[in-house]
């Protein structure tokens, strides 16, 4: 039987993912194919980049490591890959690993969740997998959303129709 905590960090953790997929997808649909794949200098990552990045990260800790499957992650070419995807590639790419890591997390038991695993290197739980995986998609659509920002030059909208000078409640 699965606990209260295990099933709180799970909807928690899945609604986060929500809320940078959104977010990422609405980045992605301002953009054109050609400026997906634009580096803002030769130190920076393009947003194509930062896409396959999410992928495998995501696929490698989550869908391989926490779903108990084969690690087939080729971490240097999601940055060395200058081209050759479609920004509706891309979101197909993003949202098909999404679904699978959804899935992978639900499937989670309380066992799973607290098991130790060594994944890149590091020992994790499944509940330390499960946060990386949230603050990592988290981070890297930070990164999209202001790249974006920055070549649209506009406010991209994310909490429109929201008020967030809502006071909290004691």
């Amino acid at each position: 039987m699965e606990g209260k905590w295990g099933s709180e960090i799970k909807s928690q953790a899945l609604y986060r993912l929500d809320e940078s997929s959104r977010m990422a997808f609405k980045c992605l649909a301002e953009l054109t194919d050609n400026e997906i794949w634009q580096r803002p200098n030769a130190a920076s990552n393009s947003m194509g980049n930062l896409i396959l990045h999410l992928c495998g990260n995501m696929r490698q800790y989550i869908v391989a490591s926490l779903g108990e499957s084969q690690d087939t992650r080729n971490r240097d070419l999601e940055f060395s890959t200058t081209s050759g995807y479609s920004r509706e590639q891309l979101v197909t790419m993003l949202s098909d690993t999404i679904a699978a890591v959804k899935d992978t997390i639900k499937s989670c038991t309380d066992e799973q969740l607290l098991k130790k695993r060594k994944v890149q290197g590091f020992d994790l739980t499944g509940v330390g997998i499960i946060i990386h995986v949230v603050e990592h998609f988290s981070y890297h659509t930070g990164q999209i959303a202001f790249w974006v920002k920055l070549l649209k030059d506009k406010d991209l909208g994310f909490y429109a129709g929201s008020d967030l000078n809502i006071m909290n409640e004691p």
